[in-house]
């Protein structure tokens, strides 16, 4: 009997060890990590100080918020995950009941001082309270960021420009001795996770994502940072829809007024009008590109050459217009001219009465009367080639001259028009 009790005895012992319960307080307990324990927050842990603490760092894009071209600024909201082994803190996951890792509040362990050079606003998004910590000292930290930076942007080919932004990451207070930063992803894998991870982009493409490592040297310190290049693409769509072919109708427009015919002056005030349109699109255009840039956008040469090729137009219209006016003057005088002459004529005749009357007297019935009208027939004709040749010599020539004025205006503004379109075309797309 009392084996046998000694054997339940025993197997119930096994049996309640078996069954241990663990949680990550037992774990928290046994590291002693306490709110007030400055040990594991104050310093860089590791045991030996000349051994610098290494960095693993992780960016992905989440989402495109803001490509400010006015202002140069570029606005990701990015996912930050850093990895780093802290020396102070180990246990056997065998001892816990195989609990491998804990989260424990941020405040409770030292973390790297990581800021963002380009940055020029504080991050107001929900900050993450906890961290992950393994069993064997990796602690992970995990940050979901709005940065909003500086970007050195080149606009030149807008609206079909690429913008390329830097993020450079580094510590602030540690050097290359004590801190190293190492990226955890290369550029082709964190371009794949942030084009799978990414959730919005707007008016950009996303295209790619790079990283490359730089050291700077201030004070004989050396410091390393990690450059995260992101590339984004403007969907241009918008901006052709709403901008470029609006001042390329304008400019047909423009093409298609040299064939209205020019009465009371409706040919200049429509070109006067198309041009007051051309005007108010560059006020648009002056809102959107930045006031400072290396060179001139390509769409802004569009515009002005576009402007002062209509604005050329006007003028020859103008001097076409000014010389017909002149040639209606002279036309003016001309007919004047014409009815002196009719007068004089109708003087004649009664001059020559008798000379008719002896034709009349000397040629009987209807054989005179012929005869006289032949003769006043033939002066009519010889007085109106006498006043052509007079309209051709003064009221005629300045009509000539503005429609071979009109003629070669029109045919080297096409050729204008259309070699500017081509090399414009090219400039956009090489």
């Amino acid at each position: 009997m009392m084996h046998l009790a000694f054997l339940l005895l025993i197997i119930c012992t096994d049996g309640s060890s078996s069954q241990k319960v663990c949680s990550n307080q037992d774990v928290v307990e046994h590291l002693n990590l306490t709110g007030d324990n400055s040990v594991f927050r104050m310093t860089r842990p590791v045991l030996d100080h000349k051994r610098p603490t290494a960095v693993q760092l992780d960016i992905l894009l989440l989402a495109l918020l803001a490509v400010i071209e006015k202002t140069q600024t570029f606005v990701p909201f990015v996912w930050v995950i850093m990895k780093w082994h802290n020396e102070r803190i180990s246990w056997d996951p065998a001892q816990f009941c195989g609990i491998t890792h804990i989260s424990i509040p941020k405040e409770m362990l030292w973390k790297p001082d990581l800021c963002i050079l380009e940055m020029t606003q504080e991050d107001e998004s929900p900050q993450n309270p906890y961290m992950f910590v393994s069993h064997d000292g990796t602690v992970s930290s995990e940050e979901e960021m709005k940065v909003v930076s500086t970007c050195e942007m080149d606009v030149h080919k807008f609206p079909f420009d690429t913008q390329r932004c830097n993020i450079s990451i580094g510590s602030a207070v540690h050097c290359v001795d004590e801190i190293r930063v190492f990226p955890f992803s290369n550029s082709s894998r964190a371009t794949q996770f942030s084009r799978e991870v990414i959730m919005t982009q707007g008016e950009w493409e996303f295209l790619q994502l790079t990283i490359r490592s730089q050291n700077f040297t201030t004070d004989d310190r050396l410091w390393e940072f990690l450059i995260y290049t992101f590339t984004v693409k403007r969907r241009p769509l918008l901006h052709v829809t709403n901008f470029l072919l609006p001042i390329l109708f304008f400019l047909v427009l423009d093409l298609a007024s040299f064939f209205i015919q020019d009465r009371r002056g409706e040919k200049l005030g429509f070109k006067v009008t198309i041009l007051l349109a051309i005007s108010v699109l560059l006020l648009i255009l002056n809102d959107i590109l930045p006031s400072m840039s290396n060179r001139t956008p390509l769409i802004a040469t569009y515009c002005i050459v576009t402007f002062a090729l209509m604005l050329l137009s006007l003028l020859e219209t103008i001097l076409v217009t000014y010389f017909m006016e002149k040639d209606k003057q002279n036309t003016f005088i001309t007919d004047e001219k014409r009815q002196t002459c009719k007068a004089s004529d109708e003087e004649k005749p009664r001059e020559s009465l008798p000379m008719g009357h002896q034709v009349h007297s000397s040629v009987q019935g209807r054989e005179g009367d012929a005869l006289l009208l032949i003769l006043e027939q033939l002066k009519e004709v010889q007085n109106s080639v006498d006043l052509h040749l007079v309209w051709r010599q003064e009221g005629g020539k300045f009509g000539l001259l503005a429609a071979r004025i009109d003629r070669s205006f029109f045919i080297f503004y096409i050729t204008t028009v259309s070699l500017f379109l081509t090399l414009i075309f090219i400039a956009w797309t090489t």
